[in-house]
């Protein structure tokens, strides 16, 4: 099977940019990963949560693919996994490309619903000048490649090794930041393809909260 990292804040009380490596994180229904600083049930988006407090989270776990790292490194990069602040990494799941909605299957029982990609923010810069950049692909689409965000649907525990895949999509998903008008991550792209479950993966690594 194909690879699928894990990711997280430390410490789990602080809202840090990279993570530390785990070997288990919990998803816990609406909420998040827990000890995440941005776990909850409302917003927790800094800049979002100090004027509209009551929206609810869409941004609970962010899920970023692995071979982005390969593709920063050969443009002189040094990224890996945790460093941007995901809390999944997966190879092999073509995440940006996924429809809107679509349901992740981590471990026995985990299922994060996809709300939107993540913006890539001037905060990556500061991490490491040109680096945001490499993550705006321009005029191709999805525009931004640096990963997705999602709720937790159903929670559970998620360890090295665990296989993690790609449902169905729901058939209503549950509308983004921007569709609310305000700043927040990118829709991710209706198929025009009807979409193909079951692509299978295995996690590697875990990481502690974002």
């Amino acid at each position: 099977m194909e690879k699928v990292d894990l990711s997280s804040e430390c410490p789990l009380t602080r809202n840090a940019f990279s993570k530390e490596a785990r070997k288990q994180i919990t998803l816990v229904e609406n909420h998040g990963v827990e000890g995440d600083a941005h776990a909850g049930s409302h917003v927790r988006h800094r800049y979002i949560a100090r004027i509209w407090p009551g929206r609810p989270n869409n941004r609970q776990v962010h899920v970023m693919r692995a071979e982005l790292f390969d593709e920063l490194r050969a443009a002189g990069h040094s990224v890996k996994p945790g460093d941007l602040g995901e809390n999944v990494t997966t190879s092999g799941l073509d995440l940006e490309h996924l429809p809107l909605g679509t349901r992740l299957h981590l471990g026995e029982t985990a299922i994060v619903e996809l709300t939107g990609l993540r913006t890539p923010c001037a905060l990556i810069d500061r991490f490491q000048k040109g680096l945001r950049s490499q993550m705006i692909s321009g005029t191709t689409a999805p525009r931004f490649k640096c990963g997705v965000l999602g709720v937790v649907l159903s929670g559970g525990r998620v360890t090295t090794g665990d296989s993690a895949r790609g449902g169905n999509s729901v058939r209503n998903p549950r509308p983004t930041s921007r569709s609310l008008g305000v700043s927040g991550p990118r829709p991710l792209h209706r198929s025009s393809r009807p979409f193909k479950p079951h692509w299978a993966s295995t996690i590697s690594r875990s990481r502690c909260p974002r």
